[in-house]
């Protein structure tokens, strides 16, 4: 079978070249098989077909037939072309069974043949196998389409086809040698030795000719060598290439020698590797360009003794892009040579803001390779409260602290490591979220947030596995730290609410630290007051806490959780010399953990400053009540002194009128007050704070309805910072309604004296008078001597009385300067519900009118 296939093919190829010697020469003897031109063309067909050597271009018949035609333009042979063309685009519409596959090679055939042919000059003997234009002419049935003129010199227009005929002398060709010649003196370097320099250079090498200048810093073509200023300067131009490729890999080799320090990280790594891949690429190309650079395609060059296909104008075309690339690389290295970590990411994200396509392209998957480990951390943080930063790349950073300071300094935000694709809200969120998984983790002992990630990253649609997320996924991202911080800030409010109780805790710390219980304020003001009034070093902090158990039990505190309770605490402040019980004493509450997350030191001083307030003006409350108490059975009682004489009398009803003018002024006072600090500022804050408490969203919206509401009361009840002289004037009051209690006391108790010895007086007059009448005797000594102890007693009363007016008169114009200077500068603050207490205090605009009456 094989032998009949060889001589089919053979007689196929003897067919071939007696159709070609017929096309060529139809009168010729040469076509018989046994004449010597049959068989030197049979023995060349023979030689070319069993030659196994592949041509080194693209197989493209396009571009080989475009090629021919270029040839045949060139050689003045224009009709010839179009023909050409016609014929070729017959033969290339040909498809189909019994059409030929491999066109390429047909075309690629007869072209070398034609150059070969030439190569033969005017030898007869040469074979040549190539047919004229006229045998194609003929095959396509249209010879008389075109009109050759073969008369030399002739130019002119056939049939609207221009003829140009071939230049008889040569005259083209000898310019073209001329020229080359001439380039040759010019050059003392060939063009494919400085291809072959440039080439090193661009990889980092010094060539023959092309070497690295330090003075310079770049690669650069010795003044001793002979060329053209123009192939100088392209020199120059592609060996900015070879630059830039020195200045990557330098910065690759020196971080990749720091490996594994702290310096280079887990993001400069990954921005080493992409380089490295880039480089790679760019490796590849150069290996494609040495190759071609060593052997010449004869396709393209239109001439046989043309020169290597890879000259520096071509090669210049080839680096133009890489080029490119590499001056981005460059670029980055410089910017990032000194950042590390999300400031990394961030300048190169800067440099990728870039309208030309190839420039972002680049950019995007530089940084998709480059953001990979930071959005992993991110992963990591938000879905697992893992914070994966062993070089100190990431943007948020944790520092050890103790459980109740977890929240607040257990963690921030690097505004340095934040890169600019992620903004800054989002960065809070993700900072939040991951800080709720750790202070779950921590603070709450609950695991619980495990399934909420879970479901958060099925609902972003994000899984957990690695590389989920990357650069240019910023909706990914959103999504999956919306869902993550959505779950499990829910969760962890629900954990607060729910299982460490804390509506009912803030609830407990106003009813008995800011004392809105109040049966159980009263009873323990009552029974708390004789021990308090001791010296300070005397009060033993056993017997408060026993008066405090009981005081709870005597009242309904004792209905509350027995874990509230528990926290209620009672507190000796520092003391010095000369303080009382009342200036050390108060209360605290024990908030524990998590709910000293929210409860810090910080914030139950400020507890703590209200409680003493609110303390003191409870304490006031009860002086001026226990005043009346000792003024309302005086008065009844003091009815045996209208018997008095009148000198006696009148003094002892005006220092009563005085004493009770001044109460109901200090209670009237006292009572708005109290009013107006227990219902329009404890009660409207902790409606405001439990409303803040059922929209809140997390736990910062927690701590900030928390902090407001504290604040609230604190600037309400003039404990602020810029209240503090009006703070100071209203202790100053209180003091000195304490110090009519003490007057108001003195008075009575000596009301209640001389009221004792005035009635022991008049049952020893009347006894005296008795045992006179029964004796029926005049007044006896005995007689004479009540009647001068009576007198003595009422001089005694008379300068006791004016005494105590005195220090009522003093003290009531003391307690109208004060009062006025502390109403004068209530209008004058910043906060309008203080304006609201000065109406309560002066809606009558008694002291008002006083004022201007007095001005």
């Amino acid at each position: 079978m094989e032998e009949e296939d060889q001589q089919k093919l053979t007689d196929l190829v003897k067919e071939l070249i007696l159709r070609l010697l017929s096309c060529k020469s139809p009168n010729s003897a040469s076509q018989s098989p046994s004449s010597p031109h049959f068989q030197a063309s049979l023995r060349y067909a023979v030689r070319i077909l069993s030659s196994r050597l592949a041509p080194s271009v693209a197989p493209d018949a396009a571009a080989v037939a475009e090629s021919i035609k270029r040839h045949l333009a060139i050689h003045g042979k224009s009709s010839q072309a179009l023909t050409f063309a016609d014929l070729y685009s017959k033969f290339d519409s040909k498809t189909g069974p019994g059409s030929i596959n491999n066109k390429w090679a047909v075309l690629y055939l007869l072209k070398i043949i034609s150059e070969d042919r030439s190569l033969a000059g005017n030898d007869p003997n040469y074979p040549s196998l190539l047919p004229n234009i006229e045998c194609f002419e003929a095959e396509s049935g249209d010879k008389s389409r075109v009109s050759r003129e073969r008369e030399g010199g002739r130019v002119g227009w056939d049939k609207g086809v221009l003829l140009v005929s071939k230049d008889p002398e040569n005259l083209r060709q000898l310019a073209f040698k001329e020229y080359a010649d001439l380039v040759k003196e010019e050059n003392e370097v060939s063009e494919e030795l400085l291809v072959r320099d440039v080439l090193y250079a661009c990889q980092g090498i010094d060539g023959k000719y092309v070497k690295y200048g330090s003075i310079v810093d770049g690669y650069i073509l010795s003044d001793l060598v002979k060329v053209p200023r123009a192939t100088r300067t392209m020199v120059r131009k592609l060996c900015e290439l070879g630059w830039l490729f020195r200045k990557v890999k330098g910065y690759i080799s020196d971080s990749m020698d720091r490996f594994p320090g702290e310096d280079v990280g887990t993001v400069g790594q990954a921005f080493c590797a992409a380089l490295q891949d880039e480089l790679s690429e760019y490796y590849k190309l150069l290996a494609v360009l040495e190759s071609q650079s060593m052997n010449p395609i004869p396709l393209v060059s239109e001439s046989a003794s043309s020169g290597n296909y890879l000259t520096l104008r071509r090669l210049s075309v080839w680096l133009a892009e890489p080029l490119v690339k590499m001056r981005l690389m460059a670029v980055l290295v410089d910017k990032c040579r000194v950042l590390r970590g999300g400031a990394m990411a961030g300048a190169i994200h800067l440099q990728a803001q870039h309208g030309d396509l190839l420039v972002s392209e680049f950019m995007k998957r530089l940084l998709t390779r480059v953001c990979s480990p930071l959005f992993e951390m991110v992963r990591s943080w938000v879905l697992e409260g893992e914070l994966e930063d062993i070089f100190s790349e990431f943007f948020i950073v944790g520092q050890q602290v103790k459980a109740e300071s977890l929240w607040r300094e257990g963690y921030r935000l690097h505004s340095g490591m934040l890169p600019a694709f992620i903004s800054n809200s989002l960065a809070q969120r993700i900072l939040r979220t991951g800080k709720s998984i750790n202070f779950l983790r921590v603070c709450c002992d609950d695991r619980g947030w495990a399934e909420s990630a879970m479901e958060a990253a099925s609902a972003a649609g994000t899984t957990t596995r690695r590389g989920s997320l990357g650069y240019g996924e910023t909706g990914a991202l959103e999504s999956l730290i919306n869902e993550a911080a959505k779950r499990i800030d829910r969760h962890l409010l629900d954990v607060m609410y729910n299982r460490y109780k804390f509506k009912e805790h803030c609830l407990a710390i106003k009813r008995y630290l800011l004392l809105g219980q109040g049966d159980f304020v009263q009873y323990l003001m009552d029974i708390i007051w004789p021990e308090l009034s001791e010296p300070a070093n005397t009060i033993s902090s056993f017997k408060l806490a026993g008066l405090l158990e009981s005081a709870i039990r005597s009242s309904n505190a004792q209905y509350d959780d027995p874990e509230i309770l528990d926290r209620l605490r009672v507190k000796m402040m520092p003391h010095s010399a000369g303080d009382r019980g009342w200036d050390v004493f108060s209360l605290e509450y024990d908030p524990r953990v998590p709910l000293d997350t929210i409860f810090t030191e910080s914030v139950m001083v400020k507890y703590l400053r209200i409680f003493n307030f609110l303390w003191k003006l409870r304490r006031v409350e009860h002086a001026l009540i226990g005043a009346w108490k000792a003024m309302k059975p005086n008065s009844i009682t003091s009815q045996a002194f209208l018997k008095l004489q009148r000198a006696a009398k009148m003094p002892l009803l005006l220092t009563l009128r005085k004493c009770q003018v001044l109460w109901n002024e200090m209670n009237h006072f006292l009572t708005n007050l109290q009013d107006y600090i227990m219902f329009e500022v404890l009660e409207v804050s902790w409606l405001n704070f439990s409303h803040e408490m059922e929209v809140a969203k997390d736990l910062d919206d927690l701590l900030m309805a928390h902090e407001k509401y504290l604040n609230s009361i604190l600037e309400k009840s003039l404990l602020g910072e810029r209240s503090r002289a009006l703070h100071k004037s209203l202790f100053i009051l209180f003091d000195l309604i304490l110090r009519f209690r003490s007057h108001a006391d003195r008075l009575y108790e000596g009301i209640n004296e001389l009221q004792t010895r005035s009635g022991k007086s008049s049952l020893a007059s009347r006894d005296n008078k008795k045992s006179g009448q029964q004796r029926n005797e005049g007044p006896s000594k005995t007689s004479s001597w009540a009647s001068d102890g009576r007198k003595a007693l009422t001089q005694r009363a008379g300068e006791f009385l004016r005494n105590m007016q005195n220090d009522l008169d003093s003290l009531a114009k003391e307690y109208t300067t004060l009062l006025e200077g502390f109403l004068s500068q209530l209008p004058v603050q910043q906060h309008v519900d203080l304006k609201f207490l000065m109406f309560r205090l002066d809606f009558t605009e008694f002291y008002s009118r006083l004022g201007v009456n007095k001005c």
